[in-house]
C-alpha cells in the first residue's frame, strides 16, 4: 500500500480549498406525545483542506463523521456555521450556484452496489453527470466514458456492462470514475474501502493516491480504519460525539496521541510488528446519545482521566505546540513524545 507524505503539507502554506466554520447539523423528529427530539449530529466543527491535501475525519459510529462530509456537498442542510469554498460561501447555496458546485466537489459512497444504478450500462452511468453539464457531446462522448475507465484501471470493454457483473472493487472503481467525470477539485469520500476485501481496499487506496498525484486533487477521507486514514491521509481530525476532540498530522496524532480517546483508538489498532507492544485501553460503556450528549467534556463519561471540571467545563480546541500544528480539546491531554497507550491503564 502505498504511504502518503505527510509532510507535504503540514506547514499549511498551501492555499485553502474548503474551510468549514463552526458547522452544526441537528435533526428534529416529529413531535411525539407533544415533543420533539434534536439529534445534535454535528455539533460545531471546524477544520481546513488545503490544495492536493487529504484531511482524513477518524471516529466511531455515530460520531458524526459521515454527517459531515454529506454536510460539505448538501446531501445533509447545516444548521448554522460557515462552508467556504476557495473563499466563497457556499454554506446556503441558491439552485443555479449548488448546480455549479457539483462540478467541483463530487461525493464517493460507501456502498457501490446501492449508489448504481443497476439499470444502466457503465457508460450511462458515466454519461449522466457528463450530459447534465453539457459535456456529453457527439462520438467525443463515448471516448470520455473510455477514458474515465482508464484512468481507474477498467477496460473501455466494460462501459457496455451492468454494475451486476463487477466485484465490489471494481463496482467501486466506476463509483470513482462517475465522481471524477466532471474534473472535480475536492473529494469527499465517505468509507470507500470499508466493504472491501483487505487486497482489494488496497488497490483502490493506491488508487486514489495516484489520482491525486496525476491531478492535484484535494479529499476529504471519512474512515473508522486508523490504518486506511494514516496511508492516505495529511491532517486527520478526531471526532467524538459530534464535535472535534483532536487534530494535527497523521502520524503525529496515531504515534503520539493528545486526547484519551485517540488513544484509545490508537490502542485498539494492530501492532505494525511482532516487536511492537500495545497496551490497550478499553473504554467502558457505550457512546452517549446524540439527542442528549453530557454536560461539559462529552467524553468524560468513558474518560479515565476525568475530573469534576471534566463534567461541567466545556474544553475547547486549542493548540498544543508553538506552531499550531497539532490541537486538542480536553482538560487533561496526555503528554506528547509518550505514547499514550503504554502509560495509561485499562479504564
Amino acid at each position: 500500500m502505498t504511504t502518503v507524505n505527510h509532510t507535504a503539507t503540514a506547514a499549511g502554506d498551501a492555499p485553502a480549498v474548503l474551510r468549514v466554520e463552526d458547522l452544526k447539523v441537528h435533526f428534529t423528529s416529529a413531535a411525539i406525545n407533544g415533543r420533539k427530539r434534536t439529534v445534535y449530529a454535528v455539533d460545531g466543527v471546524s477544520f481546513t483542506v488545503r490544495e492536493n491535501e487529504t484531511l482524513g475525519i477518524i471516529g466511531e459510529s455515530g460520531c458524526g463523521k459521515s454527517t459531515t462530509g454529506r454536510a460539505l456537498v448538501h446531501l445533509n442542510d447545516p444548521t448554522s456555521g460557515r462552508i467556504a469554498f476557495r473563499g466563497h460561501d457556499i454554506t446556503r447555496p441558491g439552485r443555479a450556484e449548488q448546480h455549479e458546485l457539483r462540478q467541483k466537489m463530487q461525493f464517493v459512497f460507501q456502498d457501490p452496489q446501492s449508489s448504481l444504478n443497476p439499470r444502466m450500462t457503465i457508460q450511462e452511468i458515466l454519461a449522466e453527470p457528463l450530459r447534465a453539464f453539457g459535456r456529453w457531446k457527439g462520438n467525443s462522448g463515448p471516448a470520455k466514458a473510455a477514458e474515465l475507465l482508464d484512468r481507474v484501471g477498467l477496460p473501455a470493454t466494460a462501459r457496455n456492462r451492468y454494475p451486476h457483473e463487477f466485484s465490489g472493487g471494481q463496482r467501486q472503481r466506476i463509483g470513482i470514475a462517475r465522481a471524477l467525470a466532471l474534473d472535480p477539485e475536492l473529494l469527499i469520500l465517505d468509507e470507500p474501502v470499508s466493504a472491501l476485501d483487505v487486497s482489494v481496499q488496497a488497490q483502490v487506496l493506491n488508487l486514489l493516491m495516484d489520482l491525486r498525484a496525476s491531478s492535484s486533487l484535494s479529499s476529504v477521507m471519512i474512515s473508522h480504519d486508523l490504518d486506511v486514514i494514516r496511508h492516505v491521509s495529511d491532517r486527520i481530525v478526531v471526532m467524538y460525539l459530534g464535535v472535534i476532540v483532536e487534530s494535527g498530522p497523521a502520524d503525529q496524532v496515531l504515534d503520539q496521541p493528545a486526547h484519551p480517546y485517540t488513544a484509545a483508538l490508537a490502542s485498539a489498532t494492530p501492532p505494525s510488528s511482532p516487536d511492537e507492544v500495545r497496551q490497550r485501553i478499553v473504554l467502558q460503556g457505550e457512546l452517549p446519545s446524540a439527542s442528549n450528549p453530557p454536560s461539559g467534556c462529552r467524553f468524560h463519561t468513558r474518560c479515565w482521566r476525568a475530573d469534576e471540571v471534566c463534567e461541567t467545563v466545556v474544553p475547547v480546541l486549542s493548540p498544543i505546540d508553538g506552531a499550531g500544528v497539532r490541537s486538542v480539546a480536553c482538560h487533561h491531554p496526555l503528554l506528547l513524545g509518550m505514547p499514550a497507550m503504554r502509560r495509561e491503564g485499562a479504564a
